[in-house]
C-alpha cells in the first residue's frame, strides 16, 4: 500500500502531538524540562572538569552544551526508540498505517526538544563574549536532517529488534553509555593520543558533535565532518530499513 507524503507529515505530526501530550501531561514546566536534564548535566562536568581537573579548554561550558545537547537528542532518540512498537502496539494491531513512522515521530520529538536548547546556547554564547553566525540559518538544517537521518536508521533497527530480542534493552543502555565516553563532548578531539584517533576517525557520532561545535562556537560549516555524517546516514538508515522491513510482518504475532 502507497500512502501520499502528506498522509505521511500528517500522521508523523499526530503521533509526535501526541508522544509530546503523554511526556508533559500535567507539567506546568514542560520546556524547561526539555533543557533541564541536560544543562544540569553541563554544570556538573564543568564542575568537575573545569574547576577541579583544570581542563585547558577556553569557554567551556559553550564547549560542554554545544556537544550535549545534540548528543541529549541522539541518545535519547535512541532509548526512548527501544519501546516505541511496544508502547503503540494496541495501534499497531488496529490500524493499518506505515510502522516506521512510529519511531520517525519519536525521532521528530527528539529533535524539537533539541531546537529547544539552541537559544540557551545563544545565551552563553553571549555571556562568553561570543555572537551566533549566519551560517546558522543554514547550518542548522543540514546537520540536523544529517543527524535526523543517521538517528532514525538506529532506531528503527533498534526498535524492530527489541521486539525479539528484549534482552538488546540492557546492551543499548551500556553502549550508550560507552559512547558517550569515546565521543569527544567534554574533551576535544586534539586531546586525544594519536593511538586512539581511531575514537574519532571511525565514530560517526564522533562526526556529528564535532560538526555541531564548529557551527555554534566558530560560527563556520565544516563540510567534511558534515559529509562524513552524510554517509553514515545513508549506510544507518539503508541497515535499519531493512531490519525494519524484513521482520515488519512480524509484528503483530510478536506483539
Amino acid at each position: 500500500m502507497k500512502y501520499s507524503l502528506g498522509y505521511l507529515l500528517d500522521l508523523a505530526t499526530v503521533i509526535t502531538e501526541k508522544e509530546l501530550k503523554v511526556r508533559y501531561k500535567s507539567s506546568f514546566f514542560g520546556y524547561l524540562w526539555s533543557i533541564a536534564n541536560p544543562l544540569l548535566f553541563a554544570m556538573i562536568y564543568y564542575f568537575i572538569f573545569k574547576l577541579i581537573m583544570r581542563v585547558q579548554i577556553p569557554n567551556y561550558t559553550v564547549f560542554i552544551i554545544s556537544g550535549l545537547f545534540p548528543w541529549q537528542w541522539f541518545a535519547s532518540s535512541t532509548s526512548n526508540s527501544l519501546f516505541s512498537f511496544i508502547a503503540n502496539a494496541q495501534i499497531i494491531k488496529k490500524t493499518v498505517f506505515p510502522r516506521s513512522i512510529i519511531p520517525f515521530s519519536n525521532v521528530l520529538m527528539e529533535c524539537l526538544h533539541f531546537l529547544c536548547t539552541i537559544p540557551v546556547i545563544i545565551v552563553f554564547l553571549l555571556i562568553y563574549g561570543m555572537t551566533p553566525s549566519w551560517d546558522w540559518i543554514w547550518g542548522v538544517p543540514l546537520i540536523g536532517i544529517a543527524q535526523m537521518a543517521f538517528t532514525l536508521g538506529i532506531a528503527l533497527t533498534l526498535s524492530t529488534l527489541n521486539l525479539f530480542f528484549r534482552d538488546l534493552e540492557r546492551f543499548i543502555t551500556l553502549g550508550i553509555m560507552l559512547l558517550f565516553y569515546c565521543t569527544p563532548i567534554l574533551y576535544a578531539g586534539d586531546m586525544i593520543p594519536e593511538k586512539y584517533h581511531f575514537l574519532i576517525e571511525y565514530n560517526p557520532l564522533a562526526n556529528m558533535i564535532l560538526s555541531w561545535r564548529s557551527l555554534f562556537m566558530e560560527g563556520v560549516i565544516n563540510y567534511h565532518e558534515v559529509f562524513m555524517l552524510y554517509g553514515y546516514a545513508v549506510i544507518s538508515l539503508l541497515i535499519g530499513s531493512y531490519v525494519f522491513n524484513k521482520l515488519k510482518y512480524r509484528f503483530a504475532e510478536i506483539l
